[in-house]
């Protein structure tokens, strides 16, 4: 290949380059001002005199304390990802392989879920949920938010089992696996981008979620971090601390970051299986 080639090939790419790169710097911006923010000096913070982690600090001994907050979004996430993964990967599962009378009406109620208001909801699940013995808990928050996963997630699942030929499970019931074996041992290894995939929105969600802690716990020290940070920004008479909330925004992010970062392969293929069906 001659060097004009490639300098029109890479003269060709450039509005690629700028659009990727334009949008990068949008959506990194906001984090890397928060980052920065939550270690320069500010008044009326806890670094108030030259770059340090007073902000972070602040955060770390705030009411019940970080690590505890951190504890609680971990365990509410961790649960919604075993749910939302277990049970979407289940119905995508007979979904895509079995027959039965009405499964696509049945289907289509499942997303229809999706249109219906998210905050509409909350109401009748906390009553439920008090109704189960399982309001104001870590358990029944993780509940209600795989509940609004599941849509999606079954929905995920069913195109990435479909993507799968038939006649890899048909040649592992020849050889003698049962339906659950051949699921476990061959079809699951096969839709692992999918489940991944599933599994990190799960996280997010339930991670970043600020509407359903709210309305469902009530003991400040079983909330998750985002409300945490929310309840920071207001503790003393209305006074916001804008160091310590861009220090939370900071910890809220960085796991989020870097789950992404390191399933991101996983998280392309995933969504490419559904198009890659043949």
């Amino acid at each position: 290949m001659t060097e004009r080639s490639t300098g029109v090939q890479a003269l060709a790419r450039t509005p690629y380059y700028v659009l990727t790169g334009g949008l990068a710097i949008l959506f990194l911006f906001p984090l890397v001002w928060a980052a920065v923010a939550s270690v320069s000096p500010q008044g009326g913070t806890a670094q108030t005199d030259g770059w340090g982690f007073g902000n972070y600090e602040t955060l770390a001994t705030f009411q019940a304390g970080i690590g505890r907050y951190l504890l609680n979004s971990t365990v509410v996430s961790l649960l919604a990802v075993l749910f939302t993964v277990s049970i979407s990967m289940l119905g995508g599962y007979a979904f895509a392989r079995f027959r039965f009378p009405g499964k696509n009406v049945l289907f289509m109620i499942t997303l229809a879920i999706l249109m219906v208001p998210y905050a509409t909801l909350l109401i009748p699940l906390y009553v439920l949920l008090n109704a189960l013995g399982l309001q104001n808990s870590l358990l029944g928050l993780a509940l209600v938010l795989t509940m609004f996963q599941l849509p999606f997630a079954t929905f995920m699942m069913r195109i990435s089992f479909e993507a799968v030929p038939r006649e890899l499970e048909e040649a592992a019931l020849v050889d003698g696996c049962g339906t659950f074996r051949a699921l476990v041992q061959v079809l699951v290894p096969a839709v692992k981008p999918g489940l991944i995939t599933v599994g990190l929105f799960a996280f997010l969600a339930a991670w970043n979620d600020f509407i359903a802690p709210l309305i469902l716990i009530s003991d400040s020290s079983k909330v998750p971090l985002p409300l945490a940070v929310a309840n920071l920004r207001g503790q003393v008479m209305g006074i916001v601390d804008y160091g310590a909330t861009e220090a939370g925004v900071v910890v809220l992010a960085l796991p989020c970051v870097v789950l992404f970062l390191l399933l991101q392969r996983h998280y392309v293929r995933g969504f490419m299986s559904g198009a890659l069906k043949g």
